[in-house]
């Protein structure tokens, strides 16, 4: 039997349904991930139709979404509100043994949910340290304490396991240390790599065996290395794969973020990202980028990847069986009990 393997890139999609350049798009054997956001949402039906059509055309496609909780809950209609990771790590630290419970019934809350509506992955857990001065991170941290970090995470990754899903900590090596938003800028973090190691880094040290995936960072330290963290040999080769002996999936973030700019165009930062060490790499809100990245891929001949394998769903799960799950309406219970939601 011959090996799975999967295309680098990660696309998305504009609507509720496949467009005809959606689905040439998905054929597409450079393809191996999709991403999915509010707007592709309409109700949880309709994304579970949405992953079924998709799935109909490349049966092995890694289907992803971020939805940590907190402002960064792509899903609602029907899906429990999940609270911030911030509110569940203030709780962890006032009653731990009961806040570590939580976290744990959160994550397989949150996986199953994903999972039975046709989900393989949420981008999660944030493993970044809130330093008080990024605001695109904030709230999505568990804190900033690195042990905090560390234990909330660990027990959120015990229950997303559970459920059948795999984690994935972001954003390598950190990314609270600025006050820029990537997403708009290009952010610089000037400290040293010691200071980063006794802090930032200690959750990916310390986690590494519990992430099936770890997504990288679109901002520069430059008192360490001159090159963005996404297109840095040094960062994901050197540092993650060799210091710390990480040999799961390396995610890009979205390279039409304005923090991967400067790299050039769409085809350089895919080159520049899959010769620093990505396995795989997302390009979203730009077809045109995309197809562009597609070119690249083909004219490259760039193998495809089995890595992506071990980020596949491992459980199904049917929606009128979650709903009544006791695990579900006890999770439930504890989140509004707690006054998280």
């Amino acid at each position: 039997m011959s090996q799975l393997t999967h295309g680098r890139l990660m696309i998305d999609i504009e609507g509720i349904s496949l467009s005809e350049d959606d689905i040439y798009l998905l054929k597409n054997p450079n393809v191996g991930g999709i991403i999915l956001f509010k707007r592709n949402f309409k109700s949880r039906d309709q994304i579970l139709s949405l992953c079924s059509d998709i799935k109909s055309i490349n049966k092995e496609i890694l289907i992803a979404v971020d939805h940590e909780g907190g402002r960064v809950q792509r899903f609602k209609e029907d899906f429990t509100h999940i609270p911030s990771m911030q509110s569940l790590g203030d709780f962890v630290k006032k009653i731990p043994s009961q806040g570590l419970k939580l976290s744990e019934e959160i994550g397989w809350l949150l996986a199953s949910e994903l999972i039975s509506s046709g989900i393989d992955i949420s981008f999660a857990p944030v493993l970044d340290l809130d330093r008080n001065k990024s605001s695109i991170i904030g709230n999505r941290s568990f804190g900033d304490d690195p042990q905090l970090v560390i234990d909330t995470s660990e027990a959120l990754i015990k229950g997303m396991n559970d459920a059948g899903m795999a984690a994935t900590g972001k954003h390598f090596p950190g990314h609270g240390g600025v006050v820029e938003d990537s997403h708009l800028e290009a952010p610089q973090d000037l400290r040293e790599l010691e200071e980063l190691f006794k802090h930032d880094l200690k959750p990916y040290i310390i986690l590494q065996d519990s992430l099936k995936g770890i997504m990288s960072a679109h901002l520069t330290f430059p008192k360490i290395d001159p090159d963005i963290v996404s297109f840095s040999f040094f960062w994901l080769t050197v540092v993650l794969r060799q210091q710390l002996g990480f040999n799961g999936v390396i995610f890009s973030d979205d390279l039409s973020m304005k923090g991967a700019d400067v790299a050039g165009s769409y085809s350089e930062k895919a080159r520049m990202a899959l010769e620093a060490g990505c396995d795989m790499i997302l390009v979203c809100n730009n077809r045109k980028g995309s197809k562009e990245v597609i070119k690249y891929l083909e004219e490259n001949k760039v193998p495809r990847t089995s890595k992506i394998t071990t980020m596949l769903k491992t459980n199904e799960i049917n929606w009128n069986d979650l709903k009544s799950h006791p695990r579900r309406i006890s999770a439930i219970s504890m989140i509004k009990e707690i006054g998280l939601i």
